[in-house]
Order: structure tokens, then sequence, then C-alpha cells
């Protein structure tokens, strides 16, 4: 029978990781995507303030599949009505007193396309990040239409275009590319793999999850999408039932931990048996209700004998906080994959 088990040590060997080199040279580049899609859009973000005239519209509906993050971001400061849309179409009260934004970083989301043509068609004012070259920025195409080129793929870069046009308006917080940009730089320097584990925190962290299932949990609303996207990242590293959700849906799972047996063979291939172990995404946020929910998780971790990992960010605004947590995830879900090998 075959069993599936963590070698630490290829973490730290050349050879190995030089056959990844790719992956983590992708993850590496993230600041660099971040400044060049604000490069190349800042013309047309000066075109698409003129458009807009300074006039401020009835409502913000955010269209397309990546619409939960930019509602992350806005709904605490959005000055009137905002609504995500991530299905297709868009709400049947859609008008022209309203701006539809869209982050379209797939070129060819048939769904973003359908979602942007709808709102041209209704005489919206729209304002969507894509490839200039893409079939959305094709169905884009209107009077009230504004096209912010970023065509990296990167949703992270491409969120960083619309929501610094939506600060301009006043629609939403300030979200600097640059600030972004520089917390991925350093995630990317503390996670590297010519960094030892030792010190490397994605290394460790990955060491943490070898043998475990992961509960990832964010207090914030960025930070538990930050945990949506750690979580959907090492579901896709390692195979493992990763989870992502608020205090309520993780606490019955730890609650639920059998007791550690001193006697269990770590090389058995029972995923069943892997304990759960709780990742903290920790942006510094300190609300009253936030406190309360991270209590309670440390608290029945304590209980159960559930090992705690805790992610922190040491950003400042709220957009880098997230960035930088995803990216260690991200990192970390990598290390696992690489770490993870079959053996007899």
């Amino acid at each position: 029978m075959t069993a599936v088990w963590f070698d630490e040590s290829r973490l730290d060997d050349a050879d190995v990781l030089a056959r990844v080199d790719q992956d983590l040279r992708h993850l590496a580049e993230s600041g660099a995507r971040v400044r060049r899609a604000a490069g190349e859009s800042a013309e047309a973000v000066q075109e698409a303030l003129a458009r807009s005239q300074g006039s401020r519209p009835r409502a913000v509906i955010a269209a397309g599949p990546d619409s939960r993050l930019l509602r992350a971001v806005l709904e605490p400061w959005c000055p009137v009505p905002f609504v995500a849309w991530p299905g297709p179409g868009l709400p049947g009260w859609a008008g022209s007193l309203d701006l539809v934004v869209m982050l379209a970083p797939d070129p060819s989301d048939a769904a973003a396309a359908s979602a942007v043509a709808e709102a041209v068609r209704r005489g919206c004012q729209v304002v969507v990040a894509c490839d200039p070259a893409s079939m959305v920025a094709e169905h884009a195409a209107g009077r009230w239409t504004s096209v912010l080129p970023a065509g990296s793929g990167d949703q992270l870069a491409t969120a960083v275009v619309v929501l610094d046009y939506l600060h301009r308006v006043e629609l939403g917080p300030v979200g600097e590319a640059e600030e972004v940009a520089r917390a991925l730089d350093e995630v990317a320097i503390a996670c590297s793999p010519h960094r030892d584990l030792a010190v490397n925190p994605a290394k460790m962290l990955a060491i943490a999850l070898a043998e475990a299932n992961p509960l990832v949990w964010g207090g914030s609303v960025l930070a538990a999408r930050a945990a949506r996207r750690v979580a959907e990242s090492i579901r896709r590293a390692s195979g493992r039932g990763a989870i992502a959700g608020d205090a309520e849906h993780l606490l019955p799972v730890i609650e639920a931990a059998r007791p550690r047996n001193v006697f269990d063979d770590p090389f058995a291939d029972e995923a069943a048996d892997l304990r759960p172990v709780l990742v903290v995404l920790d942006d510094g946020n300190e609300e009253p209700v936030v406190r309360e929910q991270r209590g309670q998780l440390l608290a029945a971790a304590t209980r159960q004998g559930v090992r705690v990992e805790t992610v922190g960010s040491s950003a400042t605004s709220e957009v880098a906080r997230y960035a930088e947590l995803s990216l260690t995830g991200r990192y970390a879900a990598r290390y696992l994959s690489l770490g993870l090998v079959e053996g007899p």
C-alpha cells in the first residue's frame, strides 16, 4: 500500500525547488503585476474620472464572479447603496443612474461578458478592468463605458486598478497600488525558496499543515475572504479538505477533534484520521465581535489539544493586509504540495 508522507528536507533542496521555480516565480512577481497594472491603467483612469464629471451614482453594482472581493473592501465605506452580483446578468432595477464595476482578469469569461453587455444595454455607467483586446472588452463597448487596461490575469492587480478609480470618485477607501505591491514584495522576500525553513514563515506553515486538516479563519470581512483563498489553495495543493469559515462553522469541527493518540502511525494514509489545525489569519482587526470569535476558537483549540498557527500582517491598509495574508498562504500551499511524497 502506498502512503503519502511529508519530507520537509525537500523544502530546502535546491534541485527539488528548481522543479517548481516557475510556480514560485509567479508568486514572487505578484507585486510587479500590481505595479504594472496600475501604470498601464493610469491614463484610462484619468479618462474615466473626466467622464464621470464628479456625479455620484444612485448605487454601485459590482458584477461578475470576482465581485465579492470588491464587496469586502467597499461595503463598509461606500456612501451609496452597494450590491455585489456574482451571478449572471444584473439586478432588475439597475439602470442609467447606477454604476456597474467589474473585475475581469479572465479574458474569455463568458459570464462577465454577458453581464457587462447587459449593463451597456441598460445605459448604466460601466467601469471594467480587463484586457483591452479581450471578449469582455468587446462586449463592454459603449458610450458610458470605461475600460481600464489590466491584462495580467491577476485578480488582485485587476482589483487594485478598480479600487483606485473608486477612491478617486469618493466611493471607496484609499487603496494605493504601491503600498499593496510593497506588501507583496515583503512576503516574496520572507517566503523565498532560498530562505531556510527555520526562518521562512510559509515553509514553517507548510510543515504545520503536513499531517493535519486545515481550518482557516479570518475575523474581518477581508481576512475571511483571504481565508477562503488560502483554503482553496491548500485543497488544490494537497487534495485535503481544507475548510474556511466563520467561527460558528469551525467550532464544531474543533470540538469534535479526537484526543491525540501517541501510538498513531504518522505514516498511515488515512486522511480521515488527520487532526485539524487552526490557521488564524490576523489582520490586526480588534473589533469586539472579532475578538470574541477569536477567543472562542482559541479556547476550544486549547481544550481539544488542536494546534494553532497564526499568520499576521504588518501592512497599514486593508487591501495590503489582505494581499499579504493571501500570498503567504499561497506560498505555504505550494511548499506543502512540494513536501508531500508517496512512499511504501
